[in-house]
């Protein structure tokens, strides 16, 4: 990518919940935006976001749309992406797509910025970004593999409801109130009723039993970390929260670890935030890394029966580290190159 003072910039899907974080973290971390196109379906299409001050109508998202444009950020789910990203690469944007379209694609990297920038190559077209839940897992991973080397994962998620978009979370308040009024809860988004419940059902059902969204874990933990024996065993559940995504995991490894130096290493990772002082009631919350950028990591203790196993509790914002944010970190890698 050509070095510029400011770069043109698209986002795609920006009146989604993921699209409209984009759009405060662009302008968060002084992004060098010279343009910004806010893109959207035709539905959407005429809305007003605002950025950096000012009020900028949405435009309906055409394949002309990307002429002139540097980067496209994509948060507009796998079928818009899957027609879309290849038409704005060809037309010599840098594509980063939020959807799970291109994650296991060969060619395309998935990338993590604290974990593999390398992975994005000196002239990438299409970029993806991983899952939620796998974004945050890795980031806290990655220094332990490094070290110690992983074996297997276990892992099971509490994930918000943001995760599914904004009429979930819609939903979610409206059934909070029924049933606190004592009506029947309305469902829409989810097939049982997600208010003071928890659904252990993310994404469609495989023949295996497992869950598109458990399968992306296992799948992405292992190209972002570059390492096809790390065994993952994962469950994924929709939790009653608004924000923020928390997962329970249990990590094997080669070789014995030593907690005191684990809690030095993820201290010092890039990218996480240690949070671990039980006794005093200090461990990662929901409420807490929601509207923050680290990955949260506490509860930091041995496994009960092998030397060689760590249990993590780990929390991040999934609008946030686990999109969004990614995204432009991504961005920011290849403008500082």
């Amino acid at each position: 990518m050509k070095k510029k003072d400011f770069y043109d910039v698209a986002v795609v899907g920006a009146t989604g919940a993921v699209g409209r974080t984009m759009l405060s973290i662009l302008e968060e971390r002084k992004f060098p935006v010279g343009r910004l196109l806010p893109l959207a379906s035709a539905r959407s299409a005429g809305k007003q976001v605002t950025f950096n001050g000012q009020k900028i109508t949405v435009e309906e998202l055409k394949a002309d749309s990307f002429e002139g444009l540097d980067f496209a950020l994509f948060s507009a789910g796998g079928s818009v992406s899957r027609e879309f990203c290849p038409i704005a690469a060809q037309a010599g944007c840098v594509v980063i797509d939020n959807s799970s379209a291109f994650r296991m694609e060969k060619d395309i990297p998935l990338v993590v910025p604290e974990i593999n920038p390398h992975a994005i190559g000196d002239n990438p077209g299409i970029i993806a970004n991983p899952n939620c839940s796998t974004i945050q897992m890795v980031v806290a991973l990655k220094p332990i593999h490094d070290r110690y080397t992983i074996k297997r994962v276990v892992v099971s998620t509490y994930q918000s409801v943001s995760g599914t978009g904004q009429d979930a979370i819609d939903e979610l308040k409206a059934q909070t109130n029924q049933v606190l009024n004592d009506k029947p809860a309305t469902r829409g988004v989810y097939p049982h009723q997600i208010a003071f419940n928890c659904l252990p059902h993310i994404d469609a059902f495989l023949d295996t039993g497992y869950t598109k969204e458990e399968m992306k874990m296992v799948n992405e933990t292992r190209k972002i970390l570059e390492d096809d024996a790390i065994q993952v065993s994962p469950t994924t559940v929709r939790v009653p929260v608004f924000y923020a995504h928390s997962e329970a995991v249990n990590v094997e490894t080669e070789q014995a670890i030593d907690l005191k130096e684990l809690r030095k290493i993820l201290g010092s990772a890039p990218g996480v935030r240690l949070v671990d002082a039980p006794g005093k009631g200090e461990y990662p919350l929901a409420t807490d890394a929601a509207g923050r950028d680290e990955v949260m990591v506490g509860r930091i203790r041995a496994d009960l029966d092998n030397p060689n196993a760590v249990n993590l509790w780990i929390v991040a914002d999934n609008l946030r580290k686990g999109a969004a944010l990614n995204a432009i970190q991504i961005a920011e890698v290849l403008i500082r190159r």
